[in-house]
């Protein structure tokens, strides 16, 4: 629900921000536009071009301006003019021509009929076009339309960020939202909020019922096309980030269930191993009759299970709880070959709470007495101890002349492990006359 709130407003930010910028970009230019023109009519324009004079009404309400200045005696203004900019009779103008269509014969010859072009004061106010044409400011205006093209352009958001279904209707789902998109972009340009002049007033008004006045349509259509171009393209945008999101949060529940799917595989791998080595064990204990150490035996092996399951569930341990398990697990090895096999710990008490993956030293100690001729003249000795927060297990080569098959447990199960745990690599040093495995250790401190 979280994250639902967290698009939509999104959505509803790019929609107002698409907007601001639709709009500033078609109703700060008129603004400019006529500042600009107002500035070079003021400074640029030459005096003689600001004429003056009195209006004079006709009876079909056309009108002349008795023109104070030289050479010109009058300056028609169309019904339209009259009608609209409000002209009384009599009304003293200071206002701009502008070159004529027509032309009239007097008593100098051929003479331009001058128009009227722009109308600055009317009896000595400042003419305002806005306030005679009974305009609603710029305010409501630019509001209206930021509002109009913000819905319009969350609509066409809501409406493509949509998430595809499956690929059997993804070109049917595709097809159909084309088509709501055009009938809305449609829609939008008809419906699209425009000053409109009506009954001698300019009012906002629906772009279907205003008349053609300068280029409106091509505002109106620019601005909606506009509006469907960018928001497709962040629409697109949006879907392929969240997809890839998606497919991020997956590929990480998938390796989670991977490693986690990995490491009770691997886990499970070495109690078969270890289950079949104890009993070998226990029964030539039994054998020989030897009660107490039997007893002993399987207080070792019962520790040692235990350790398994309790830990098995888990990825890391402390060194001293491996250590300990070790100790239980090497003593299971003593009883087997009384005399013969040796193991020598050597860790600083500043190294037990350093964690590693659990059940590590078990394969090393399985594998060392597994590989190796253990005998009276040969005996195995097998050290454990830590170099600098590194775990070493090391033990000098007597190799077996029968050599075991593997059951795939070994080095390459340790290493698997630690790199699922610990994303760290072990290192294996096997050489002539010894062998040793380098696990390095995760200080808890340095978390």
């Amino acid at each position: 629900m979280l994250r639902v709130r967290q698009h939509l407003m999104i959505h509803i930010l790019v929609a107002i921000l698409l907007s601001l910028v639709i709009n500033f970009s078609y109703l700060l230019m008129p603004i400019i536009t006529e500042s600009g023109l107002g500035e070079r009519r003021m400074s640029d324009a030459p005096m003689g071009e600001h004429n003056s004079g009195v209006v004079h009404l006709e009876r079909d309400m056309h009108a002349y301006i008795i023109c104070d200045c030289e050479q010109r005696d009058s300056v028609y203004t169309s019904a339209w003019q009259v009608f609209n900019f409000k002209l009384k009779e009599g009304d003293h103008l200071t206002f701009t021509t502008r070159e004529p269509r027509e032309y009239e014969y007097n008593d100098s010859g051929l003479v331009p009929h001058l128009r009227l072009e722009e109308l600055y004061e009317v009896n000595g106010h400042p003419f305002d076009f806005d306030a005679v044409l009974d305009r609603p400011s710029r305010t409501v205006e630019f509001v209206w339309q930021i509002l109009y093209y913000a819905v319009l352009s969350f609509l066409m958001i809501s409406l493509l960020a949509k998430d595809v279904p499956a690929e059997r209707s993804r070109r049917w789902v595709l097809l159909r939202r084309t088509v709501l998109l055009l009938l809305l972009t449609g829609v939008a340009i008809y419906f699209a909020p425009v000053m409109s002049f009506h009954a001698g007033a300019m009012k906002l008004d629906f772009f279907f019922r205003s008349g053609p006045r300068d280029n409106t349509y091509i505002i109106v259509l620019t601005k909606c096309l506009f509006s469907l171009v960018v928001t497709a393209l962040y629409a697109r945008v949006y879907t392929l980030m969240r997809q890839q999101q998606t497919m991020v949060v997956e590929n990480e529940r998938l390796k989670t269930e991977n490693l986690s799917t990995r490491y009770n595989m691997l886990v499970g791998q070495i109690n078969p191993h270890f289950f079949f080595n104890s009993l070998n064990s226990l029964a030539m204990l039994v054998r020989d009759g030897d009660q107490a150490r039997s007893l002993e035996y399987i207080d070792q092996l019962s520790y040692t299970f235990r350790y398994i399951i309790q830990n098995g569930k888990t990825s890391t341990t402390t060194l001293k709880e491996e250590l300990d398990f070790a100790e239980a697990y090497a003593y299971l090895f003593k009883i087997r070959y009384a005399d013969k096999l040796f193991f020598d710990f050597e860790v600083a008490d500043e190294y037990k709470e350093w964690t590693l993956p659990s059940l590590s030293l078990q394969p090393l100690i399985g594998n060392a007495v597994k590989h190796n001729s253990i005998t009276t003249k040969n005996p195995l000795r097998v050290a454990i101890r830590v170099v600098d927060g590194v775990l070493e297990i090391e033990n000098a080569k007597h190799p077996k002349l029968d050599i075991e098959p593997s059951t795939g447990i070994g080095l390459d199960n340790l290493r698997s492990r630690w790199q699922i745990i610990t994303g760290k690599d072990i290192e294996i040093i096997d050489e002539a006359e010894r062998f040793m495995v380098r696990l390095p250790l995760e200080n808890p401190n340095k978390r």
